[in-house]
């Protein structure tokens, strides 16, 4: 298979056969290593392109469906986030060349996160203890993983961590919040006057082209981990939901092609999973309600954007909001949990529980 090298893919490629180590040598390393950190500093890389190397989106602008150019690809991925009313689409391969995109709704201020060397998309809320923020793209990683900084502090965090592990703010964990990825031809159906991630970002690169190669259905990683897993294969797209004790993940490919609901508790915490193959979407919710009731979900078919519905009649989307039925208005809390490469996943939290749907 061809390999696409570009400027971007460059960088990775040549840190993989060991043309740089550990944190570049243009950086102060005898500064780094004498900082606190919560991650073994040894493990930390240097990506290549430096800090803001890759540009975050600090002025996002949307267009409507019917607008979105020819780039965008059915099988494309997209991450879907709903605040109120509003909801948006960040797709893939303009994250792809981001990374990070800080955005606002409704006076909710929040970063939608993706790292393409771990298929990662977390969303979390951008205001912290000192205000509200920004975040960019530190150049580091970790665990093959972005590490983010927040521009209020210099503060680093690990992106699948959801945690700030180097700075002032060391040990503090983001807030995250619902969002959900899925298939461009899936997003379509579910919202089709939804607005989309425009490619008017301020930057010249090309969106339709995926920067690193064949990457993503390879064995291969550009850096190093400090735990691997064989038990599935390392792209293998899982969802993963992080407990006190453990955490466990579910095959996105593995739920039937039909929508699938998963009523349980795992470590006492009542959730349900709700996903389908075919549609390409997971996600998993907390089934425990602000006033104490405790809620049972079957899926429903055909009714898109709904995907559940629960013992009590209400009706729910695939963000977990209720749009029609006795709890009407009312939203799930989303568990813990987002999806990702298996190899991160098991690089970050070893030995995780894979279940089946």
């Amino acid at each position: 298979m061809k390999i696409l090298i570009n400027f971007k893919y460059s960088f990775y490629f040549l840190i993989m056969i060991g043309i740089s180590g550990c944190v570049d040598s243009s950086m102060d390393t005898r500064e780094i290593r004498n900082q606190e950190w919560l991650i073994p500093v040894d493990q930390i890389f240097d990506g290549g392109p430096g800090k803001d190397g890759i540009p975050s989106i600090d002025n996002p602008q949307f267009i409507s469906i019917d607008e979105v150019p020819g780039y965008l690809r059915d099988d494309d991925l997209v991450v879907g986030v709903r605040i109120g009313d509003e909801i948006r689409a960040y797709p893939h391969p303009i994250l792809d060349w981001h990374e990070i995109v800080n955005d606002e709704i409704g006076g909710t201020a929040f970063s939608v996160t993706y790292c393409p060397l771990t298929g990662s998309a977390v969303t979390w809320d951008r205001l912290l203890e000192p205000g509200r923020t920004t975040f960019g793209v530190s150049g580091l990683l970790y665990n093959s993983n972005l590490i983010a900084y927040d521009r209020a502090t210099d503060s680093n965090w690990s992106q699948m961590m959801m945690q700030a592990v180097h700075g002032q703010l060391i040990g503090d964990h983001a807030d995250l919040m619902t969002a959900v990825e899925t298939r461009w031809d899936t997003w379509k159906k579910l919202y089709p006057d939804s607005k989309v991630l425009s490619t008017n970002t301020g930057f010249s690169r090309q969106y339709g082209v995926y920067p690193y190669g064949d990457y993503k259905v390879s064995n291969r990683l550009l850096f190093p981990v400090v735990n691997s897993d064989d038990r599935l294969h390392r792209k293998e797209r899982v969802i993963g939901t992080i407990f006190n004790d453990g955490t466990r993940v579910f095959e996105v490919n593995k739920f039937p092609d039909s929508i699938h609901t998963i009523n349980d508790a795992y470590q006492n915490y009542p959730l349900v999973t709700v996903g389908s193959s075919v549609l390409n979407f997971v996600a998993a919710y907390e089934r425990t309600l602000d006033d104490g009731a405790v809620l049972t979900f079957m899926p429903v078919q055909d009714e898109l954007p709904v995907v559940m519905k629960d013992n009590e009649g209400t009706m729910w989307d695939i963000f977990g909001y209720a749009v029609e039925g006795p709890r009407a208005g009312e939203q799930l809390r989303q568990a813990r949990s987002y999806v990702a490469y298996w190899f991160a996943w098991a690089a970050f939290f070893p030995d995780p529980v894979i279940d089946v749907p």
